[in-house]
């Protein structure tokens, strides 16, 4: 095989390789071999057929097709090697001339990780906004605490925004009951927009027992599309007594006597989130000006194969709850073409980020231990409900352990960066990444 390597920029190169015709005959031996195993002749054992009935039958053309897809990415793969290309992505392969018993000539266009220089990392300086928290983000929590510890109490008056309300629907379509479209005892919250358009209205000013009929459009079943008179009938009025706020309160909602510590404790943990959400927009602010620094250049090729795999993963998510990409920009407002841009921009700068934290790794040359991967791997396989082993076995089987592993050695490469970098406040004060990485593992320390 002989190859030459063209640079197209400073992310893509195109290959030229040659392969001589007796380079492709175990390629060519091999795809005879599987053709015959699939074939079946009268007159020859299966796996026993030889050349020229295979080439009657199927075709020498076939046989030959077969033979180069296989050497191709043998010979791209070796091309690689020999001229110590860092590849990224799929190669667009091109046969330029290739004839039985001549040699193949093709050339492979693929994107190439590109030279970067990595700024100083102890001259950057990120600035986040100041952390404050303030009484009412308390109140807040304290209300939301109060609604879980809320209970209902049946009153002999109207339904008014707010109130649960126990009711029986029956719909009909010109008189027609609709299938499916009776229930009865169905708690739910007035004005929650949970059911029904036209029902919130409909139950307000409605007493235990009494009933009204409103005009509502059905979305599904065989009348779907079309206007439907329900009878809604109340059964029972219902009003939320949020508890009184007091020690008494603080000793049934927390582990706490008082209600002043329980507020204390409120504060610390928004407090902590806070400083969390310090360390998250530190991060993206430090990665965003290094790519900047570094002017790190964008392999179209990668980016490409990145949109059109977040764009399935939007599709699949969709498809999912039972709504389509047509819904979805109807929802957001929004053109194909608005999603295609905000998904390249997205890819972009992640890609970008990535091939920075590479090349730092590789300059400090970051080390990931097996500790160090087989804990991700135990992480991953937790938050995709699997047993560790089979989901590292699904990784292996799908070729994705090295993009795991990878992922570990640029969080590593992160971490210094986070190291080494000055992170101050709009007021001014420098922030430690140690108060950040307590508050950090406090908060996981919480969830768990």
């Amino acid at each position: 095989m002989k190859s030459t390597v063209e640079t197209l920029s400073p992310t893509r190169v195109r290959l030229a390789i040659e392969v001589p015709f007796v380079e492709l005959e175990p390629s060519l031996k091999k795809a005879y071999r599987e053709i015959g195993q699939q074939i079946q002749i009268p007159g020859f054992r299966k796996g026993k057929v030889p050349p020229a009935i295979i080439d009657q039958r199927v075709g020498r053309g076939t046989v030959l097709n077969e033979a180069v897809q296989e050497a191709i990415p043998q010979n791209i793969l070796a091309a690689v090697r020999e001229h110590d290309l860092k590849t990224l992505g799929r190669p667009e392969v091109d046969i330029t001339e290739f004839n039985d018993g001549d040699s193949l000539s093709f050339t492979a266009e693929v994107d190439v990780r590109p030279e970067i220089t990595v700024p100083d990392l102890a001259s950057l300086e990120v600035v986040v906004d100041e952390l404050q928290v303030d009484d009412s983000e308390i109140d807040e929590q304290v209300k939301n605490l109060r609604e879980r510890f809320a209970t209902l109490k049946t009153v002999e008056r109207a339904a008014a925004e707010g109130d649960y309300v126990q009711i029986d629907l029956r719909a009909t379509v010109d008189g027609e009951e609709v299938p499916g479209g009776s229930a009865s005892n169905i708690s739910h919250e007035v004005g929650s927009k949970q059911l029904l358009p036209g029902l919130d209205e409909a139950v307000v000013g409605l007493a235990a027992g009494e009933d009204v009929t409103f005009t509502t459009q059905l979305v599904g079943g065989d009348f779907a599309g079309r206007d439907a008179e329900v009878l809604v009938t109340v059964r029972t009025v219902k009003e939320k007594e949020l508890p009184e706020l007091n020690d008494e309160f603080a000793q049934l909602a927390s582990e706490f006597d008082t209600i002043e510590e329980l507020r204390n404790d409120l504060r610390e943990r928004v407090t902590r989130g806070k400083r969390v959400e310090q360390i998250y927009a530190a991060r993206d602010k430090a990665l965003e000006q290094l790519v900047e620094a570094a002017e790190v250049p964008a392999p179209e090729g990668v980016i490409r194969d990145e949109v059109e795999s977040r764009k399935q993963a939007m599709v699949d998510q969709l498809e999912r709850i039972g709504a389509s990409m047509e819904d979805y920009l109807a929802a957001e407002e929004k053109t194909e073409e608005q999603i295609d841009a905000e998904l390249t921009e997205a890819a972009t700068q992640g890609v970008k980020v990535q091939l920075l934290l590479d090349t730092l790794a590789d300059v400090e040359d970051v080390q990931v231990s097996d500790d160090e991967f087989g804990h991700e791997i135990v992480h991953r396989a937790q938050r995709a409900g699997m047993a560790p082993q089979q989901y590292y076995d699904q990784l292996v089987r799908s070729g994705a352990a090295g993009a795991v592993f990878g992922d570990v050695r640029r969080g590593k490469a992160l971490a210094s960066v986070m190291e080494r970098i000055t992170i101050k406040d709009t007021a001014g004060n420098e922030i430690s990444l140690d108060a950040l990485r307590e508050a950090s593992e406090a908060e996981h320390g919480h969830e768990h």
